[in-house]
């Protein structure tokens, strides 16, 4: 089974644009913990530090779905590294407003600048999905690939960012991240064997992708699953303050990264069988059976058991719902049509946070765990309701 993530390294420049990939994706797991982190070692408070990374997060989620449709038409290397380089001069423009103490208005215009960051995720599965066009099999392990180093580059990149700001200097976490984009995105671009055609179709067409039937579904189901791992974060955080171990917080997190990472690696390994929609179904009912638990966890070790099995359902649920936008979406709109799921996965983190702080505030630590299963059991019902809507994909 595992010669297959062998195999899809075979075609010329793949093991290295995954690799670009890879850095120049690290960034997004950085900015918003560095800008928080950053502002408040140089004496902000944390409510202006949140707010400013908020920007940043929605600026990044309304914005990249557009840069991927000038990706669609224009080529990657054409649009990536201009919005590469706009970004990178944001986020130097922030860091400077934050070091002068600049009104707190600039800190708000860099912070929404800095959401032209480029969608590295879905230039990366674009590419694999023009390599292994002719291979569903391998396609699907290279996009379980890809959601595993995820499930790294989340684990990593906060680690790296938060170090940084606090042993070296307060900027240096977005200067690193700004530094990472930079090489990243320029080491990508050099790619040229790899990178997609421009289909000619899309210079005509017009719209958003999220006119094609379907696809808006999909945004709306990955929205409540970013909600709920979203929530999951913060509730875990308080769950081990709770026990008077906040510091684990940070170990229990990685066990559920290491549940998801694991699944994903064995899912990537398997070769997919039935309908792809009714793949979808049961992952995302596995996500409500397996986070039903955290509700009754009474201790910590308790809990980590609980976060591994809950983290497994992830990975495939991610999986599944790239490679049924792969099916959905048109050659000439795949860019953008994958930017669309990764923009509603982070809005669906940033409401996992605010909606389970308010549920933690109200009813406690295990209560916020509620907030994480409604959220699952909204994305299980979404599928569900559309699956007459996502059918067509079973077909292709």
């Amino acid at each position: 089974m595992l010669s297959d993530y062998r195999r899809i390294f075979s075609p010329a420049g793949s093991l290295l644009f995954s690799a670009a990939g890879f850095v120049s994706r690290l960034p997004m797991s950085m900015i918003g913990v560095g800008i928080i982190t950053m502002l408040s070692q140089l004496g902000g408070e944390y409510w202006l530090a949140g707010s400013v990374s908020a920007t940043q997060a929605l600026a990044t989620a309304a914005i990249a779905p557009q840069i991927s449709r000038l990706i669609d038409r224009h080529g990657q290397r054409r649009v990536v590294l201009p919005a590469m380089a706009v970004t990178v001069a944001a986020i130097c423009a922030l860091v400077l407003c934050a070091r002068y103490a600049a009104p707190e208005w600039t800190l708000y215009v860099a912070a929404a600048a800095a959401g032209c960051m480029p969608s590295m995720a879905a230039l990366v599965r674009s590419r694999w999905s023009e390599v292994h066009r002719e291979s569903p099999r391998l396609l699907h392990t290279a996009y379980s690939l890809e959601t595993v180093l995820e499930e790294v580059i989340y684990v990593v990149g906060p680690v790296l960012a938060i170090t940084l700001s606090i042993s070296v200097l307060a900027e240096a976490g977005p200067l690193a991240a700004a530094v990472l984009l930079a090489v990243g995105v320029l080491l990508f671009a050099a790619q040229r064997r790899t990178e997609p055609p421009v289909r000619p179709g899309l210079q005509r067409a017009r719209g958003s992708a999220l006119r094609i039937p379907g696809l808006g579904l999909l945004v709306l189901t990955v929205t409540s699953v970013g909600a709920s791992f979203g929530s999951v974060e913060v509730v875990t955080v308080a769950f081990a303050d709770t026990h008077h171990h906040k510091a684990l917080s940070g170990l229990l997190l990685g066990v559920y990264a290491l549940g998801s990472g694991l699944a994903g690696a064995v899912f990537g390994a398997v070769r997919p069988r039935g309908a792809i929609t009714r793949g979808l179904l049961v992952s995302v009912w596995a996500m409500v059976v397996t986070m039903a638990p955290l509700l009754f966890a009474q201790s910590l070790a308790a809990l980590a058991g609980m976060l591994f099995v809950a983290g497994m359902a992830i990975a495939p649920t991610l999986i599944t719902t790239m490679g049924l936008v792969g099916r959905l979406a048109p050659a000439s709109q795949l860019t953008e049509s994958i930017t669309w799921i990764v923009s509603g996965l982070s809005v669906g983190v940033a409401l996992g946070y605010a909606t389970s702080g308010l549920v933690v505030d109200a009813a406690g630590a295990s209560a916020g765990y509620g907030a994480s299963c409604a959220a699952a059991l909204l994305a299980a019902s979404t599928v569900s309701l559309a699956l007459p809507r996502l059918a067509r994909a079973d077909a292709q």
